[in-house]
């Protein structure tokens, strides 16, 4: 390795140069070497499998490219000629990225220009930018120093999650501002992501020459002004045009409609949109993003903001198994028989022939792709269907890539249109649409592709705002809701026990439940089984072929089970997770995870394991589900006691009982008592303890146990005193069932 350069050497040779690309782009990065005291390629890798100029790949879009500098584990570095465009640089060293390794910085540089782009996973994206005037700086030095040295040290502090939180957390004070206005919940929730989405449509260069950041920065004097501007954008955007000097591109897609109101800003407002422009929108995470922002836009689900959110990870551990297992198992296919037909182009006699099935055989792979319907039938946010669009652009990014090394041109074709949701809520539903296609293009804009054009937004009029498993237009003729034909069912079903739907739903939702579904699902199931029903239904008739569905732990239990028993006799379950941890509504809790189909899947795999069959209950092996009744233990089994209310206490709570006297003299021991279960015994003891009357203790009597009488007349009877049965409201303090049968057995 020669002597050094020193920086003031090296800014005084290259600021006059004016040579091309080609003819500076070698001696240049030897320079920097030599600058850095880093030996050149050629010094440090004489073989270039590690370190070298001009690195072969395969472009992610089709044919073949070269990397003007690349280092193992280090850098990608693409030159360009003098005030060329380094968008472009950075788009095509995207385009290289896999054929990289995947590199965790990607440098662009015109001989003058410097930008060092991180592209480590998980962080937040930050490049670091100076030219050849700031090359000198110590800070400026420090980056090229760690980019040839230690990378990591490059990496962004704050993570991709970090940007999320933060954000939906800034955009929740601004909207509480708007509801404490009086701006209606729906109209401020449409504006809100207007707002959401032109702050990262500009962070990915869709909205050009920053026009959204002027926009709101222009405002600071007079904020009155703003929402006159803000439509005059928004209409440009509803169907291209100029927005005073910029030629705003043709958005529409349904969120941008000509014409629509923008509610009055103050100054606050002006104030808290710079500071949320000011987030990395490129980097926000849409998986927990709709999620965020869902909780932030619902005052039904406001104290759920600072709770934990399901992760992508989790959502990836059902989708793998029913939608891209299957799919993985067809492009092995079909690259053996690429593979194959590879070989025969050498032969000039079959040479012909060849070329032309390997063409068809690649691109009616990618047509597969961009066919598959996945339907989310309780879609929330848009969370499940935002993570499987993106699983499959990944696949078919491979598929055009390999489809490169041999000579076959392909472009994508996965869309978000392929994506359909039924949901409940209506800022969910309409937050789904902007989530999916934020993904989406956050995608195209990452693996270097472009963005669809003219209109670059469709309206995703397959994400309905309706009630997933009942149709109640006509509330006298209650029927099925019927779902969108898809390919594969995946999603996550409102979780509610069976005995909580009457004071969750109201009688009369109910009993239209259990009318519609009568002989199909137990009426002591619990919610998710209409789901699970209506999946297995959908698979039976052929309007799917597999789903992959959340629920409660009790979906293997007797009162839902009998789902699962209907679609073991219909088809099969290939997939499941007995008991695994998930986040719902923000809390930690225990789910199981079903996958099923028609019975054509020959793989299985239970609790993360291969297994040759999975039964109703989710075991294996031997199945208990098909168990029959003992006569020898007839009147020595029973249900248990079942409350009907909040007649459990703490230990605390109890001793205070058990301590008080009552002024007939019997101690409240009489009526508060250890409570135990199956748990209690087998595991660890819980402590509980709980108040009961017995089965047929009348009010006057009950009401002498002064402390224990009153807390239920707190708890328990507001609630009781509207219970539809009789026996239930006017025995309010008797457990609903108190097992008269039962308690006979254990006496004495």
């Amino acid at each position: 390795m020669t002597l050094s350069l020193s920086p003031q050497a090296f800014i005084a040779k290259w600021k006059p140069a004016d040579l091309s690309e080609r003819a500076a782009c070698q001696e240049h990065f030897i320079d920097l070497c030599r600058m850095l005291g880093h030996p050149t390629p050629a010094e440090a890798d004489p073989t270039g499998e590690q370190y070298t100029f001009e690195r072969g790949v395969e472009k992610s879009e089709g044919g073949n490219g070269w990397a003007d500098v690349w280092k193992r584990g280090y850098f990608g570095w693409e030159y360009k000629g003098k005030h060329k465009d380094l968008k472009a640089a950075y788009s095509q060293l995207q385009l290289y990225r896999e054929s990289l390794e995947n590199p965790p910085l990607l440098v662009v540089c015109d001989l003058n220009r410097f930008e060092v782009h991180t592209n480590f996973t998980g962080s937040a994206k930050r490049v670091y930018a100076f030219d050849l005037d700031s090359l000198a700086h110590p800070v400026n030095l420090g980056i090229l120093r760690k980019l040839f040295h230690d990378p990591q040290a490059l990496r962004p502090e704050q993570t991709t999650e970090d940007i999320t939180v933060e954000a939906a957390k800034t955009f929740g004070i601004m909207i509480d501002g708007w509801r404490d206005r009086g701006i209606a919940g729906q109209a401020a929730a449409h504006f809100a992501m207007k707002l959401l989405f032109c702050m990262f449509a500009e962070d990915i260069d869709l909205l050009p020459d920053r026009t959204f950041r002027s926009t709101i920065e222009g405002a600071k004097k007079d904020p009155t002004r703003l929402a006159g501007r803000l439509k005059s954008l928004f209409d440009c955007m509803s169907s291209g045009g100029d927005y005073g000097p910029v030629s705003v591109p043709w958005f529409n897609g349904g969120l941008f409609k000509p014409d629509e109101a923008v509610p009055a800003l103050l100054s606050t407002d002006v104030e808290r949109l710079i500071t949320l422009n000011a987030y990395d929108w490129a980097s926000v995470e849409p998986s927990i993003f709709g999620t965020l922002f869902e909780r932030t836009l619902d005052p039904a689900k406001r104290s759920q903001i600072g709770a934990h959110y399901t992760s992508r990870e989790d959502i990836i551990t059902l989708l793998e198994p029913v939608l891209m297992a299957p799919l993985r198992r067809e492009w092995e296919e079909v690259q053996d028989r690429a593979a194959a037909l590879w070989a025969k182009l050498a032969d000039k006699r079959t040479a012909k022939k060849a070329r032309k099935e390997l063409d068809t055989l690649l691109r009616h792979f990618v047509e597969r792709l961009a066919a598959v319907k996945i339907l989310d039938p309780a879609c929330g946010s848009g969370n499940f269907l935002y993570v499987a669009i993106t699983l499959l652009l990944d696949l078919e990014k491979e598929v055009i890539a390999k489809a490169a090394t041999y000579g076959t041109t392909l472009l994508p074709q996965v869309r978000p249109t392929q994506l359909y949701g039924l949901e409940i809520n209506t800022y969910a539903a309409e937050l789904a649409q902007v989530v999916i296609w934020i993904g989406y293009l956050q995608w195209m804009h990452a693996n270097g592709f472009n963005a669809p054009r003219d209109p670059i937004l469709e309206p995703l009029t397959t994400i309905r705002n309706t009630d997933a498993i009942i149709d109640l237009k006509d509330p006298v003729n209650p029927k099925d809701t019927e779902w969108p034909k898809a390919d594969v069912i995946v999603g996550n079903p409102p979780f509610l026990g069976g005995k909580r739907l009457r004071a969750e739903l109201g009688d009369r939702y109910v009993e239209a439940l259990f009318s519609v579904y009568r002989d199909r699902v137990p009426r002591e199931g619990d919610l998710v089984a209409y789901w699970f029903e209506k999946a297995r239904e959908c698979i039976a008739g052929g309007q799917a072929t597999k789903a992959g569905l959340l629920a409660t732990q009790s979906i293997r239990m007797s009162a839902s089970r009998p789902v699962l028993d209907r679609i073991k006799a219909s088809g099969d379950i290939f997939m499941a997770w007995s008991d695994r941890p998930w986040v719902l509504d923000g809390a930690d809790v225990r789910v199981s995870i079903v996958g099923f189909d028609d019975g054509t899947e020959r793989h299985r795999r239970l609790d993360g394991r291969e297994v040759s069959s999975i039964n109703a209950n989710l075991t294996t092996a031997s199945d208990v589900t098909t168990a029959r009744p003992l006569p020898q233990n007839r009147n020595r089994c029973f249900m248990g006691d079942t409350k009907g209310g909040a007649f459990d206490i703490c230990e605390d709570a109890a001793r205070r009982f058990l301590e008080q006297a009552n002024p007939h003299g019997r101690p409240n021991s009489d009526v508060v008592v250890p409570w135990m279960n199956a748990m209690d015994v087998t595991r660890r003891n819980r402590w509980m303890w709980i108040i009961d009357f017995g089965v047929d203790r009348v009010e006057n009597d009950s009401a002498k146990y002064e402390a224990p009488f009153e807390q239920l007349r707190r708890d328990v009877y507001p609630i009781r005193k509207d219970n539809k049965r009789a026996v239930y409201r006017d025995r309010w303090w008797i457990h609903v069932e108190p097992r008269r049968q039962l308690r006979g057995a254990l006496a004495g």
